[in-house]
Order: C-alpha cells, then sequence, then structure tokens
C-alpha cells in the first residue's frame, strides 16, 4: 500500500474543489490510500507526513504568485528540509486562477522549486491539451470549459475559475485533468513503492 497525501489552501472554494479531484483520481488506484488536509491541518500534522510516499501541492495563484497560505505552510514544512525527511517521495502541484493565465505558471515553479529543494521527484501532467477535443485547438476561441488540459499546461493542472463561484466553476474539463493528474501521480508512486521493496 502506498499513501498519498494532497495539501491544499482555499480561500474561496476553486482550489478545494480542484484538491478534491485530484483526490477522486488518487484514489482510483488500488493500491493507493489518498488523504486530503489542509494547509493548516497539515501544518499540525508534519510528523504524519514522514509517512506519505507522495505529496502534491495546491493552491490559488494570486497577483501572480502562490497564496500567502501555502507559502506560510511550505516555511512552516522548511524543518524537514534539515533532515531530508521529503528526499525522494514523489511530488506534484495543481493551481486555479481567475483567468485562463494569471500567471499561473510562476506558482507552479514555486511549488516545483520547493520540491526540489526537498529532493523530492515531480510529476508532470502528461496531458496533451485539449486532448478530448483536440478539434477545438483549431478556433480562435480555443478548447471550451469541458476540453481537459484546456490551457496547455504540462508541470501541473491549471484551472481557469474567472468569477464564478464555486460549484460553478471551475469547469468540468479542469476538474477532470485534475482527476487525471491524481490518478496519474498515484500510479507513479506506486510503480516507485513497489521498485522500492523488490531491493530490500
Amino acid at each position: 500500500m502506498s499513501k498519498v497525501t494532497i495539501i491544499y489552501h482555499s480561500i474561496y472554494g476553486h482550489t478545494k474543489l480542484q484538491a478534491e479531484a485530484v483526490l477522486r483520481g488518487a484514489r482510483r488506484v488500488e493500491g493507493v490510500q489518498a488523504d486530503l488536509l489542509t494547509v493548516e491541518e497539515a501544518a499540525s500534522r508534519l510528523i504524519d507526513l514522514d509517512a506519505a510516499d507522495a505529496i502534491i501541492f495546491g493552491c490559488p495563484t494570486y497577483m501572480g504568485s502562490m497564496s500567502a497560505g501555502m507559502k506560510t505552510f511550505l516555511e512552516t514544512a522548511a524543518q524537514k528540509w534539515f533532515t531530508s525527511a521529503w528526499k525522494n517521495k514523489i511530488a506534484g502541484a495543481f493551481t486555479n486562477s481567475m483567468s485562463f493565465s494569471g500567471d499561473k505558471l510562476n506558482t507552479l515553479v514555486g511549488l516545483l522549486i520547493n520540491a526540489m529543494q526537498h529532493g523530492m521527484i515531480y510529476v508532470g501532467l502528461g496531458t496533451m491539451p485539449s486532448a478530448n477535443h483536440p478539434e477545438q485547438m483549431n478556433s480562435l476561441t480555443g478548447p471550451g470549459p469541458e476540453a481537459l488540459n484546456r490551457v496547455g499546461s504540462f508541470i501541473g493542472p491549471m484551472s481557469a475559475s474567472f468569477q464564478v463561484a464555486p460549484p460553478g466553476s471551475p469547469g468540468a474539463g479542469d476538474l477532470e485533468t485534475a482527476e487525471a493528474y491524481g490518478q496519474r501521480v498515484a500510479e507513479i508512486t506506486l510503480q516507485f513503492v513497489r521498485g522500492r521493496a523488490k531491493k530490500t
């Protein structure tokens, strides 16, 4: 059994929906136990995170960067850096913002760098833009809200909520992208755990 923990920060609820979708995807993988923690819960249970085989971080993008709540958690968790407690764990990340871009890439790069600082092994999205509706790539309006990876991210899921309150947004395609990502990270984690077990 491998253990995947999703840690998220959400204020308006959009990123929470995205985190829950990641959780659903991870739980689809047989042999994987997946849990969901807010940054506040995770900060109070840092010792428990040592038992995780994978940690996926998610937060909204505010003003082109990760939310203050996630940044606070990462700085709290920096104590794990001193003992390399998270070294060789699988890592991933996702984010949401109001618009198609919102400079979400900057948030995911920040989360990726945090994972690299800890010596973690980062997993990208692995889904082509508008994978389920490739024909929509041939129009100026581009992929609609039902399209997988509609913003063309490869570092991790990016969702766009615009000014629509949850559960009206993020769109179905954004949430399905997050779900597929959760499954991908869980499958890769399981492969690593089984591979390590064979060496012992």
